[in-house]
């Protein structure tokens, strides 16, 4: 008897199309060859079934995004979810409230979900298969981040509605924009 389908898992990120983002994707390619095709990006809301429609879900994307200004987030250092499980990243270090403000948000409706573990917002380097190799690419990430000498800073300016497809790839589904940044004080003069 056939195995049953999994139900599809769907997921909210920001996508990381910075030198921060190509940071991370050629560290990745290097260090775990197999994920060195997915984007970099910071998770809004984790991979989690749908209670609805995938119209559902976009339009309650675009409803919520709108109150939300974009925003501006510098990356700190790099850290494990070891022994959890095996993933490097670089945490948010200011403004993570902004994303933990989105994610508390969007979680509703179609997107509705208990996470199983406590929502922090971080940029993930890689996600190895075993815990030993998580350990030694944390050692090669911390050495090439403290290496790094480009831009930390992150501007999150739209949220993208993805969904999973196969062979560990996603499906970009939506993509809606975060309201206008306010004018820095002083009028930017």
């Amino acid at each position: 008897m056939p195995e049953p389908a999994k139900p599809r898992q769907y997921a909210v990120v920001a996508y990381v199309r910075n030198p921060v983002g190509h940071f991370v994707e050629d560290l990745r390619r290097e260090l775990y060859p197999e994920h060195g095709h997915l984007p970099a990006h910071v998770t809004v809301l984790p991979p989690r079934e749908l209670h609805g429609t995938e119209e559902d879900a976009i339009r309650l994307l675009k409803e919520h995004s709108a109150r939300f200004k974009a925003f501006e987030v510098r990356m700190g250092d790099v850290e494990s979810f070891c022994p959890t499980t095996p993933t490097v990243f670089l945490r948010v270090e200011h403004s993570a409230h902004r994303f933990r403000d989105l994610h508390e948000d969007l979680n509703t409706g179609p997107f509705r979900y208990d996470e199983t573990w406590p929502y922090m917002p971080h940029l993930t380097i890689v996600k190895m298969p075993e815990l030993q190799e998580a350990d030694q690419a944390l050692a090669k990430s911390r050495e090439r981040w403290s290496g790094y000498s480009g831009t930390k800073t992150l501007q999150i300016e739209e949220l993208t509605f993805v969904r999973e497809g196969d062979d560990d790839h996603w499906v970009d589904l939506a993509t809606v924009r975060l309201g206008p940044a306010p004018e820095p004080l002083g009028g930017g003069r």
